[in-house]
């Protein structure tokens, strides 16, 4: 009777062992790749000068940002698209400009144009509103143009609006800081007064991966 009781124990066990697990037959679930803080973000800004842009405001504006972000690439220069022409004030519609280049920005970066051509824009009830610079909050990609800036100071204040510009398209708004980088111009040139970015603002940028 032990010698039934121990065959029908192991018998059992046998069995039971045997049968095929659950979670063993289904296929295995593969990883996702793992990655650092360095790796989840990585902007790319794309400077899209246009033909009527000195080379060397062009370089300078590269030299500057290449401090803040990670990645600049200088595009060959092409001529302003007619369709942005505003010829009752011989001007260039910033909003088309934008469109335009946006059509032509890959997914995840960032293209700027720059011109010394005068640019505009709608403000209120004012359909052709002159400006330095325009970035949508946020975008694919903004325009900036040399025509208001001060000629004794330009290449510094070329950097500040198209810092500026670029901010909005990572998602910045204007800033009340007086010395940020995204202060609101209000119709007037205040960029020798900016210095940097505040720390609301570079936070934002820090976690979009900019060198802050």
């Amino acid at each position: 009777m032990f010698r039934s009781i121990f065959f029908l124990s192991w018998l059992l066990l046998f069995v039971y062992c045997g049968q095929p697990s659950t979670e063993r037959a289904q296929a295995p679930v593969p990883a996702l790749p793992v990655r650092n803080a360095d790796q989840a973000f990585k902007p790319v800004i794309r400077v899209q000068p246009f033909k009527d842009l000195p080379t060397a405001q062009a370089e300078h504006v590269i030299k500057e940002l290449k401090k803040y972000c990670p990645e600049v690439i200088l595009l060959p220069a092409i001529a302003l698209p007619a369709a942005a022409y505003y010829k009752p004030r011989n001007r260039y519609r910033a909003d088309t400009l934008i469109a335009y280049l946006s059509r032509n920005t890959p997914e995840g970066q960032t293209t700027i144009g720059i011109t010394g051509k005068d640019i505009s824009t709608d403000k209120g009830e004012i359909v052709d509103w002159g400006v330095m610079g325009l970035g949508y909050q946020p975008g694919k990609s903004c325009v900036v143009s040399t025509f208001r800036l001060s000629k004794t100071n330009l290449l510094s204040q070329l950097f500040k609006v198209s810092i500026h510009e670029l901010g909005h398209t990572q998602g910045l708004d204007h800033c009340p800081e007086k010395s940020c980088f995204m202060r609101d111009a209000e119709g007037k040139n205040h960029t020798d007064e900016e210095t940097g970015f505040c720390v609301s603002c570079k936070t934002v940028l820090m976690a979009r991966g900019w060198k802050l």
